[in-house]
């Protein structure tokens, strides 16, 4: 009987195992804490409806867009999150707290969405890639 499995299959094995997970604890870290002069921004309909720094806490009522009703969005503790929406799903509300740049909560049928840009980075973006 032929040996189909050998050595170097095992350790080429090993070696595709480790490396997987370096790789996906290095992208796991790489969304780290906002940092001290993080936002959060708040858009309704498609455009800017505030801005507010995630070290503040407060409360804002933001009117759904197009539609009678509205969602509160609450910072506290350097964290921000969906508290009441009028919308029948309530998916944003159960999506609980966010803290770290990138991250974000969306709540589809009032067109909200709340994010928090990580400290340093410019409004509108930037260029993620560039290609030629």
């Amino acid at each position: 009987m032929k040996q189909y499995i050998r050595k170097a299959d095992i350790i080429l094995f090993i070696v595709l195992v480790l490396t997987g997970l370096a790789v996906s604890a290095a992208l796991s870290f790489s969304h780290a804490d906002a940092g001290a002069d993080a936002k959060v921004v708040i858009e309704s309909g498609g455009e800017l409806y505030a801005t507010y720094p995630l070290s503040e806490d407060r409360t804002v009522e933001v009117p759904a867009y197009g539609n009678k009703g509205s969602n509160t969005v609450t910072i506290e503790n350097g964290e921000v999150c969906v508290s009441e929406a009028t919308c029948k799903n309530q998916v944003c509300v159960h999506h609980g707290s966010i803290s770290r740049g990138g991250e974000s909560i969306v709540c589809l049928p009032n067109r909200l969405i709340v994010r928090i840009e990580a400290g340093g980075s410019e409004e509108g973006g930037g260029y993620d890639s560039v290609t030629s």
